[in-house]
């Protein structure tokens, strides 16, 4: 018996060799058939690639291999009842839901969607019961760019499982896919509202999504009118809040803000950060509305002190944007600011209030010596915070300059910039280090401090770096000698240091082709000799630049410094000259968006004139839509227009 099964063994054993042996070409051989008409197919030999699949079609275990070129292919190539009966057959086989769904995708390319439709809504609906499945056809219907079925398939599921709260982010990318804004939001929306915590996701897909105006002007009435409708909502407030900051409409989020802290009351008002941000983007008009509100609101919260500081703040600024600066506002100023740090000494933000108060004594009053003592009490006292010590040191090095001791400026600067490095105070001590440089002269060692700081992760660090580079390298690319950048710069610095006598004197030699250089500079282009006569001003001598030595490439840097030097003195006439002569002789250069912005808010903050200002800033968007001012511009113009007179909040 044994010797039975061992010889019974031993047949069954050379049979399956025997097997294996004769499979094991004939599969090698699919195999490379297989590649062979996918090259012809991915080639666009179309004619070969047809023979081949179809002779590889005959046996069926080829099909997964070939299936998506080959019915690719037909179809491609019109065969659509070729295409069916292949389709038809492989199902007889198989009868796996993706195959079935490329036969409705037949119907449809033959041009039958009566029953296309038909069809493929049938085998949805059979599976959409099971949620899993019904994402697994609608992902496979999207991939063959059937959006709408594959909508379907999510809807039907929603449906077939009494469950409405599946699917929104699935959803809102289908709709995105077909360019439907307002369902692609409100998808989103559904799903922010199950899930409250992904607030900060929803924020930043929108952020990405809706680029366009038109798109945050939608999204804003979407949202309120669900604000409106559900007034306890939490969240649609806050998404209508975050939306009207978009837009800059600082009026609208303030109301909104004010609503949200009334009904719901949290700890940190929601108002005294819509106040910080208008305050940061130069609304002040909008921030004092803010901070007096919580002043008012908020007494005996740490919310409180907080206002009283930014309510001054905003009031500070407003007085610094008002030229010529009235001094005795910059008393006034002076006076809240010591009242604030008398009533609340010990606390953090007093140390804050009286950095604010120094500099408004140097940069304001002149009394430099006064202001440097004051800032170095703060950065001695042991109770200041580390931060605020480190911009106490920064703002130390701008008095520095103000007194034309420069050395002691890039001391404190380079102190910050060691002790703070890789964060935005750091950054900040190096981009005051590299102006300090360009003040100079020294427009190379500037040129290093400004390429790293183009990649400071600071905004608007890393954009005026990019600036001060930029001119840098379009004045020296055709004057290696850099006299007119220097004397441009030396001009800046005196604006700068509050010496506008002698800037605009400066100014005007510069038009000239005059520039200040030390006498042995000038003997050494041959710009003077011995038996020249001329006019010196202490270690320097003014000097008419031969044709050759003129950078006339510098001259809407020169228009730029007139304009914002009459600014600066209220000659408001004057300084919109310059402008218009930067906007018509240099249109396509980099300052040309700053000059009609410019010109725009002259007309409507200073002259008060809001029609011409209105039209300005509408040819503004037209003419700059990709400006940093375009948000900013569309803002104003809808403030004039009139778009937030009033605020609707949910009471």
């Amino acid at each position: 018996m044994d010797n039975y099964y061992y010889i019974i063994f031993k047949y069954i054993y050379k049979y399956i060799l025997l097997v294996l042996f004769c499979v094991q070409p004939s599969f090698a051989q699919n195999q490379q058939d297989i590649q062979i008409a996918n090259d012809y197919y991915l080639r666009g030999d179309k004619p070969k690639a047809l023979a081949a699949f179809q002779n590889l079609a005959k046996d069926f275990q080829n099909i997964s291999a070939i299936h998506s070129n080959y019915l690719s292919l037909l179809l491609d190539l019109g065969q659509y009842k070729q295409a069916e009966d292949y389709v038809e057959k492989v199902i007889r086989r198989d009868d796996r839901i993706t195959y079935k769904l490329d036969l409705g995708m037949v119907y449809l390319r033959s041009g039958d969607v009566t029953k296309a439709d038909k069809y493929l809504k049938a085998i949805i609906k059979a599976q959409s019961e099971d949620m899993y499945r019904a994402k697994s056809i609608s992902d496979f219907l999207a991939s063959r760019n059937l959006i709408d079925y594959s909508i379907y398939s999510l809807q039907c599921a929603r449906t077939a499982t009494k469950n409405p709260f599946i699917f929104f982010l699935e959803m809102a990318n289908l709709y995105r896919l077909q360019g439907k804004r307002d369902e692609m939001v409100n998808e989103y929306l559904e799903y922010v509202t199950q899930t409250p915590g992904n607030i900060g996701y929803v924020k930043n897909l929108l952020q990405i999504l809706l680029t366009k105006p038109e798109e945050l002007e939608s999204l804003e009435r979407l949202l309120m009118d669900r604000v409106q409708g559900n007034p306890q909502s939490e969240v649609f407030i806050d998404l209508l809040i975050w939306t009207q900051l978009q837009q800059k409409n600082f009026y609208g989020a303030f109301v909104q803000a004010r609503a949200y802290d009334k009904r719901f009351r949290k700890d940190q008002s929601k108002t005294l950060e819509i106040a910080q941000i208008a305050l940061n983007n130069q609304d002040y008009t909008n921030a004092d509305k803010a901070f007096s509100y919580v002043v008012k609101e908020f007494v005996n919260t740490e919310n409180y002190l907080p206002a009283q500081l930014g309510l001054i703040k905003t009031r500070e600024a407003k007085v610094k944007k008002s030229y010529p600066v009235n001094t005795d506002s910059v008393k006034y100023l002076i006076v809240e600011y010591m009242k604030f740090c008398n009533r609340y000494p010990s606390h953090p933000s007093a140390y804050e209030a009286r950095l604010s108060q120094a500099m408004l004594f140097a940069n304001y009053l002149n009394e430099l010596d006064s202001s440097i003592l004051r800032i170095q009490r703060l950065i001695g006292d042991v109770k200041t915070p580390a931060t605020l010590r480190n911009q106490a040191k920064i703002d130390l090095g701008d008095i520095y300059l103000l007194k034309s001791e420069p050395w002691e400026s890039t001391l404190l600067y380079s102190q910050v910039e060691k002790s703070q490095r890789e964060t935005p105070l750091g950054y900040e001590a190096k981009l005051r280090n590299a102006k300090l440089s360009y003040y100079k002269g020294d427009f190379k060692l500037a040129q290093e401090h400004l390429d790293i700081l183009k990649q400071a992760t600071t905004r608007e660090i890393a954009n005026d770096a990019m600036d001060l580079s930029m001119r840098i390298k379009e004045n020296t690319a055709f004057d290696t000698t850099g006299f007119s950048l220097r004397q441009l710069a030396n001009i800046e610095f005196l604006i700068y240091q509050n010496q506008l006598p002698q800037a605009t004197k400066q100014l005007l030699n510069f038009e000239s082709n005059k520039v200040l250089m030390k006498q042995a500079e000038a003997f050494l282009y041959g710009f003077i000799d011995v038996n020249t006569l001329v006019e010196t001003e202490g270690d320097y001598i003014w000097v008419t630049l031969p044709p050759s030595y003129v950078n006339n490439a510098i001259q809407d840097d020169v228009f730029w410094l007139e304009a914002n030097l009459n600014l600066r003195q209220g000659k408001y006439d004057v300084a919109i000259g310059y402008l218009e002569k930067i906007i018509q002789q240099f249109g396509e250069d980099v300052l040309a968006d700053d000059a009609a912005f410019m010109q725009a808010e002259i007309y409507d903050l200073r002259l008060n004139q809001k029609e011409k200002a209105k039209e300005l800033y509408r040819t503004f968007l037209d003419k700059y839509a990709g400006s940093v001012y375009a948000a900013e511009a569309r803002k104003r113009y809808r403030t004039l227009r009139g778009d937030f007179v009033e605020g609707k909040e949910v009471n």
